[in-house]
């Protein structure tokens, strides 16, 4: 918790903005912490280090600017992006994923991916090599911008100003919304046999070099 509460501090809005931006829309932002930023931002606003408003406008407008490079991104390398060698930044399992999710709910992946880690930065990167009608995707973009970014930043300035001595229970809050953003991608992907052999093998793999002298 000090790591990001120091981030958010040292970065100030733009800083923020940044992540959110990147982490929307931009495949190599996949693994930046969308959620608890929000959420810490929003206690830290309701503890006189930001200001709400500013806070939510800044969170807002990156995230659905984030969402539309991704869009754009996904319109011209078009279906050219699953050939794509794996590299540190990239996977292909990450993107089939997505892909699985997003053909399972349509258009109304791109708002239910926004809570959810990893999916939220390759739904709008898919919708585009789909070639999703723009102003449709716009629509889902904003929608789900607003209630991901409103509402966590919301959230935290709600309970910062409600609970007395929230900071002590900062962390236990922060790991639950973790735990929800993460479950319907582990389950999606523990759900496919592949995935569970791959990673039952993984794991025989590090307990036995843990085991080796």
């Amino acid at each position: 918790m000090f790591d990001i509460i120091t981030l958010i501090k040292t970065a100030g809005y733009l800083g923020i903005a940044g992540i959110l931006f990147a982490e929307s829309g931009l495949f190599v932002g996949f693994f930046l912490p969308g959620d608890s930023l929000l959420f810490t931002a929003g206690f830290l606003a309701s503890q006189g280090y930001l200001h709400i408003v500013t806070l939510m406008i800044l969170s807002f407008v990156a995230a659905v600017a984030g969402d539309s490079v991704g869009y754009a991104f996904g319109r011209r390398v078009g279906p050219a992006i699953f050939k794509r060698e794996d590299s540190l930044l990239f996977h292909k399992n990450h993107i089939e994923r997505a892909r699985i999710f997003y053909e399972r709910h349509g258009g109304k992946a791109i708002i239910l991916a926004r809570f959810m880690p990893i999916v939220r930065t390759f739904a709008p990167i898919l919708a585009g090599v789909g070639r999703m009608r723009y102003s449709m995707f716009v629509a889902y973009n904003i929608v789900g911008g607003f209630l991901w970014t409103i509402g966590l930043s919301g959230l935290g300035y709600f309970l910062g100003n409600t609970i007395p001595d929230i900071d002590k229970y900062l962390l236990p809050i922060i790991l639950v919304i973790i735990f929800f953003s993460v479950a319907p991608s582990a389950y999606h992907v523990l759900k496919n046999a592949s995935a569970r052999e791959h990673i039952r093998l993984y794991l025989k793999r590090v307990f036995k070099n843990r085991k080796t002298p």
